[in-house]
């Protein structure tokens, strides 16, 4: 199937796009109720100063039109359990926020359900301000005999927060619940390897015929006769082994039995046979992207790719479909693509899914993708525009290859849409920025034009980009002609251009120098080979 990144409520998406039993992998990471505000952070190039910050998603709950009907559809499903689950939670938390989420989520685990394989799994990522809530519907939909585990990821060293008056333990990790939809779920065995100290400790025994370190381990079975293993005596040590005598006789011809003075026989297992240590429910060795970690790009809640690159290792094939329902900042089909599954991500805003399309077209040049939900035309960029100003903003900004400024407050953006940084010289420093403004409305007039070139002035910017979803005025474009132009070591350039969605859409470029980097999201390093390849990232 085709690789595809949607824009858009993932129920919606889910319900209309997702075919049945049609998913081999579900990995989900939602928000948490936590009633935080996510901001993505953006950056400069090298020596240029910036403060721009754009709200990314509110972490906020209330209970409200939407959470009625999200949980009356639970009620209505065939999941009974589910159903009757939702409502006692309701009689207990009453219309709180954590009830809203919680029916949020409830709505969207019966989709989720649905699309899921026969033998597919489903991981689900929550910390403790709302786990215990989400394991129970986890159970009540997926049946508590198909949970497998709860996986602690241990993403932080320590938190020395006593300063701050903390009074609690250090909260350095995060939950991962791991359901299947049945008892044939596709698995993989995962193994890390072993450490010097166990190597040292643990093969210590060489083999005088070929020099090798080795182990033992108990030939004895498990549970003895009751467990019905064979009984018999072997070299003068009568037991119940875990083996027949022909297959004993068998290790011993090919010199794996080791025996003791006593003449007690265990079984040899060499170094360089071992796979290594099979993964455990507590992950200790996948650190979180704290710091200047190289895998950063700016968004508030990523997660490192070896994160996912194990999920994905041990719960499914080359050529699965691997489903994430709210991609953030793509790291989970990052992964995919990159181990050779096919791959659905969806995710609410355009900021995200600009994020992704730049992410994985940094990462694999090569890659061929499809983007749902995002206009393809002047009705569905009206449309947008109709339902949601700020997402029409952040989707027009991407058409110029320019990252968002501000935020949903009024009066943050200073009159600045969007930032698209330059190269104007052969230095590295020889970069400047052009401000972007989007218009949205039905009219536009030359004393917006007039205001993007006060802006422009107050800024110290090179040059501004009016993007209208309105077809301009003659005097709009007499007064973008009149501001001039900016020279670059490259060429001269209109110090303002109108350009109108109509053009976008149809393929125009704005009139500019070689595009710098972005200011905000860094650039992921190009994948090379299977290994993780995420290092110099550079603006």
């Amino acid at each position: 199937m085709a690789n595809q990144l949607f824009y858009g409520d993932n129920l919606t998406v889910l319900r209309e796009s997702i075919a049945d039993a049609s998913v081999d992998l579900i990995y989900l990471d939602p928000p948490f109720n936590s009633n935080a505000t996510y901001n993505v952070l953006f950056r400069a190039p090298a020596g240029k100063q910036s403060e721009a910050q754009i709200e990314a998603f509110a972490d906020t709950w209330h209970w409200g039109e939407s959470a009625a009907r999200a949980f009356d559809d639970v009620l209505r499903s065939t999941h009974t359990d589910a159903a009757a689950l939702l409502a006692a939670m309701r009689r207990f938390l009453g219309e709180s926020d954590m009830m809203a989420y919680l029916a949020m989520m409830a709505v969207r685990l019966v989709e989720l359900h649905r699309v899921l394989k026969p033998a597919g799994s489903l991981y689900l990522h929550c910390d403790p301000t709302a786990g215990h809530y989400l394991k129970l519907l986890m159970d009540a939909f997926f049946k508590p005999e198909y949970f497998i585990n709860e996986i602690i990821w241990k993403r932080y060293g320590a938190h020395n927060d006593i300063g701050q008056g903390s009074r609690h333990y250090g909260r350095v990790h995060d939950t991962i619940l791991f359901y299947s939809k049945s008892n044939d779920r596709l698995w993989n065995q995962m193994f890390i390897p072993l450490d010097s100290a166990y190597i040292t400790s643990t093969y210590n025994k060489i083999d005088p015929e070929s020099g090798r370190h080795f182990t033992t381990t108990p030939l004895t079975g498990p549970g003895g006769v009751e467990k019905g293993n064979p009984v018999f005596e072997w070299n003068g040590h009568p037991r119940a082994w875990r083996y027949a005598k022909v297959k004993m006789q068998e290790l011993h011809d090919a010199g794996r039995l080791y025996y003791s003075k006593t003449g007690y026989a265990r079984q040899k297992f060499f170094l360089e046979e071992s796979k290594g240590v099979p993964v455990q429910s507590i992950w200790t060795d996948i650190p979180s992207l704290s710091g200047a970690h190289a895998e950063r790009l700016g968004y508030p809640t990523q997660k490192p790719l070896a994160l996912l690159e194990r999920i994905i290792n041990a719960s499914s094939n080359e050529g699965s479909v691997v489903l994430d329902p709210f991609c953030g900042c793509g790291t989970a089909v990052h992964a995919a693509e990159k181990l050779k599954r096919s791959w659905i991500g969806i995710d609410i805003t355009h900021l995200a899914v600009s994020l992704i399309e730049r992410r994985l077209k940094d990462a694999f040049p090569d890659i061929r993708f499809e983007v749902l939900g995002t206009p393809k035309d002047l009705g569905g960029a009206r449309d947008l525009a109709a339902r949601d100003k700020y997402q029409f903003q952040w989707w027009a900004v991407s058409l110029v290859d320019a990252v968002p400024q501000g935020g949903k407050k009024k009066g943050m953006d200073r009159g600045i849409d969007g930032i698209r940084w330059v190269r104007t010289g052969p230095k590295d420093n020889d970069v400047e920025k052009v401000l972007v403004s989007v218009k949205g409305g039905e009219t536009v007039g030359a004393a917006m034009v007039r205001d993007l070139k006060g802006t422009i002035e107050r800024e110290n910017a090179a040059a501004g980009l009016f993007v209208t979803l309105a077809e301009p005025t003659r005097e709009m474009r007499r007064e973008a002609a009149a501001s001039g132009l900016f020279e670059t070591s490259f060429g001269r350039h209109p110090k303002i251009q109108i350009l109108t969605i109509h053009e976008l859409l149809a393929g125009m470029k704005p009139d500019l120098p070689a595009l710098g980097r972005h200011e905000g999201f860094r650039r992921a390093a190009r994948e090379r080979g299977k290994g993780p390849e995420q290092t110099g990232l550079d603006v």
